[in-house]
């Protein structure tokens, strides 16, 4: 079952009245409400939790895409544009104190319940974990949030490798609990489905694991026969039905994140020319639902059908340049579908296309039997039917350019996606498709997949990149400043051990290495 956000308002509510007041002697309590907190709704802010930080709404929606290269703004120079990445942070991490939490309070539900609850715990734990180590390097991980358990409020750094190999026995632990797990409440994507969180959390172990893909010889991480395991005996993603998202609806609050009500900074976005010169390329029609024709193109006799009636714009050119083009209207914006349909499109952060891509370019690098192709294909397909099957029949958000069942089977087959023989080849199809199905999806996911290994090929401009040497692009964030100010002397032992001592935008990180 689909998420409902209507459950997400009754949470912030929940956690509005439950803890925004200090002295609860003054507050009127109504009693017949919840005044204490359950797992289901410890479950249910967990959850919501890492959906609403990953997507965010209006510019904040934009800003990972910009970094992801599929998006320039043309109100102000965007850092993120131009490679700034600056700092992370720790915040998220904080918000698994409530795993403890949920566990504890399920203690009085039955064993399949609490199980689920387990299971829940260990997959939110790797997920956060993983999205920090990924910006970073190494993190806290073995001494992370003890601070109320322990007192240990300056916990020591692991190296990424055992933080990977934390998040893999995670993972594992999340499976072997929702496989005894029964129904639970409190959860806004699957409906508290044990099996489709097993499917979740086993597919997510593969996105995981394929970002190791440099490590494959390690003996402590195993990386092959992990995969190969997960994709033989334990269950993962089937259709776009299983895709771990969120869905908006027409309700004040809950609409699609870059909806037009309330929204200032729709006139803003412009469509980078490395997405849509490789849609043209392909002569994917998914071009005429992702963007909008330059009206400069239309006023000159093209129609929106027409495929020169799109321009991308150069996500590395000077900003002068680029408020001039802006200025000019020659240039494609977003499809209207995604200002004007207050439902927009689910967002997902991991779906069945990423991970039929995933299998592809596992069959490629030889991890599991040669199958590749059909994999490549399956991606292709759920990423256009997602597409498809989330755009209104209305010639403002299709341009006449209907992907029907008869144009998503034969595309694959064309001559410009046809598979390739050549395995270099074929790595940059596979990971060329999965950029182009995680447009305004997924966020920061191209940056990485662009980073681990090189495509698409992201455009570096010396005169605007931001990243010091200008001749390189960014490849990790720096630590957050909070360490710097409180934790010093295990940030610096970190920084030392990994980056010579230099907390930089360049250094590379354990994953990274050869």
């Amino acid at each position: 079952m689909k998420n409902n956000i209507k459950k997400q308002v009754a949470i912030f509510c929940f956690l509005l009245v439950g803890f925004s007041c200090s002295d609860l002697d003054e507050v009127n309590i109504n009693p017949d409400g919840i005044t204490t907190a359950t797992s289901q709704m410890l479950a249910s802010q967990l959850i919501l939790n890492i959906l609403k930080d990953d997507v965010n709404n209006t510019k904040g929606f934009m800003q990972h895409f910009m970094l992801d290269k599929y998006i320039l703004w043309s109100e102000l120079p965007e850092g993120s544009q131009y490679n700034d990445l600056g700092r992370s942070n720790f915040d998220r991490m904080t918000r698994l104190i409530d795993v403890e939490k949920m566990i504890n309070l399920s203690e009085e539900l039955n064993e399949g319940e609490r199980n689920s609850y387990k299971g829940l715990g260990h997959f939110m734990r790797a997920y956060i974990f993983f999205g920090r180590t990924m910006q970073v390097g190494d993190i806290p991980y073995s001494d992370a949030l003890k601070g109320e358990s322990d007192g240990n409020i300056k916990p020591k750094y692991d190296t990424q490798k055992e933080v990977f190999l934390g998040i893999l026995d995670e993972l594992d632990k999340a499976d072997t609990f929702f496989a005894q797990g029964s129904s639970f409440d409190g959860d806004i994507v699957y409906g508290g489905d044990p099996g489709k969180w097993r499917k979740m959390v086993n597919s997510f172990a593969l996105n995981v694991l394929i970002n190791l893909s440099k490590k494959t010889a390690d003996p402590d991480l195993q990386v092959i026969p992990r995969f190969t395991n997960i994709v033989n005996t334990r269950p993962i993603f089937e259709s776009n039905a299983d895709n771990f998202s969120l869905t908006y609806s027409n309700k004040d609050g809950q609409m699609y994140p870059f909806f037009k009500q309330g929204n200032q900074f729709i006139i803003y976005p412009m469509v980078s020319d490395i997405l849509i010169d490789k849609l043209k390329e392909l002569e994917d029609y998914r071009l005429f639902h992702y963007a909008a024709p330059s009206t400069i193109k239309l006023e000159n006799g093209l129609t929106s059908s027409d495929f020169d009636a799109y321009l991308g714009v150069d996500p590395a050119i000077e900003y002068s340049e680029l408020s001039a083009i802006a200025s000019s209207a020659d240039y494609s914006d977003i499809n209207d579908r995604y200002k004007e349909i207050p439902e927009g499109e689910p967002v997902f952060l991991l779906s069945f296309a990423q991970i039929e891509f995933i299998l592809a370019e596992a069959s490629v690098r030889g991890w599991i039997p040669n199958n590749g192709e059909a994999h490549y294909r399956n991606g292709i397909k759920a990423a256009m039917y997602y597409v498809a099957d989330n755009t209104p029949d209305n010639p403002n958000f299709h341009h006449g350019r209907i992907m029907d069942d008869a144009y998503i089977n034969n595309y694959p087959e064309s001559p410009e996606v046809k598979f390739s023989t050549s395995m270099e080849d074929q790595l940059e199809q596979i990971i060329t498709q999965k950029f182009i199905s995680t447009y305004l999806q997924s966020p920061l996911s191209s940056f990485f997949e662009n980073r681990r290994t090189g495509y698409p090929a992201f455009p570096i401009n010396e005169e605007t990149n931001e990243n010091v040497p200008s001749d390189k692009l960014p490849i990790r964030w720096m630590y957050p400043s909070d360490e710097v100010d409180y934790n010093k002397e295990n940030l610096d032992e970190a920084v030392s051990r990994q980056y010579g001592g230099n907390d930089n935008n360049n250094g590379v990180m354990w994953i990274l290495q050869d």
